[in-house]
């Protein structure tokens, strides 16, 4: 295996940035410096970066169903409880693909491969993530046509989505809203400045995995086939852009 996948593969980092750390002379294996992209790793080869013992565990892949109430980090130095309050002690080990803040509820991918974490949040790549979210207004058309276009939550970061009403009164809406940006508390901000706040927020889809078959609080592994079907998206992403960067 190619020394900078089997970083990857640990959960130490993405490729990429294990890339980085052998190209700055980080990684030594067997005690020497390699600085060799494609240099390939034995089986009995010890692997070290900036002295930490790195070993390539068995790829794992789960999804979770986050409560609201709790924040997706695994601690916090503020005390508030997290994600890893509730994890059973089994996948502890497990880190969050992304993060939903503590208001917010619903799907959170878990894994240790590195590699596909950083494909899934990294902003270049823009992977779907669908939302179900009731806002304590109706919104005018005005107001809808700012979240197509784009609104400026803070100076410089202009946020848009692609929405579709589910249910609508006098005074609520419930929206499906899909992100292809990685905004700290996009949505809710989006609201905010137009005046609304966001009663309910839950993720209900990321790329192609989805909460079907959880319980609040409930974990259950990813089937290989999704995991084969979410590379094959990813790739189909990232080679329609190099076609548009052409």
């Amino acid at each position: 295996m190619r020394i900078n996948k089997y970083i990857a593969q640990s959960g130490f980092c993405s490729r990429r940035k294990a890339d980085e750390y052998i190209l700055n002379g980080s990684v030594k294996v067997n005690g020497n410096i390699v600085t060799m992209l494609g240099f390939e790793i034995r089986t009995k080869d010890k692997v070290t970066v900036d002295g930490k013992l790195i070993r390539a565990d068995k790829l794992e892949y789960y999804k979770f169903y986050k409560p609201a109430g709790y924040i997706t980090t695994k601690s916090d130095e503020k005390g508030r409880k997290t994600i890893y309050d509730i994890l059973p002690d089994e996948y502890k080990h497990l880190n969050p693909v992304g993060r939903l803040d503590k208001d917010s509820s619903g799907l959170i991918i878990l894994t240790n491969d590195g590699n596909l974490a950083y494909e899934l949040t990294h902003p270049s790549i823009k992977v779907a993530k669908t939302y179900i979210v009731k806002v304590d207004a109706k919104l005018t058309d005005e107001e809808l046509n700012k979240l197509s276009t784009g609104i400026e939550i803070e100076k410089g970061k202009i946020a848009y989505c692609d929405w579709q009403i589910i249910e609508e009164t006098k005074n609520e809406t419930i929206f499906e809203i899909v992100l292809h940006q990685g905004m700290n508390r996009q949505i809710r901000k989006m609201f905010e400045f137009l005046g609304h706040s966001v009663i309910n927020l839950k993720r209900v889809r990321h790329a192609n995995i989805d909460l079907a078959g959880l319980k609040k609080g409930q974990i259950k592994p990813i089937k290989p086939r999704q995991i084969k079907e979410l590379r094959a998206y990813l790739d189909k992403i990232k080679e329609n852009k190099e076609q548009e960067n052409a």
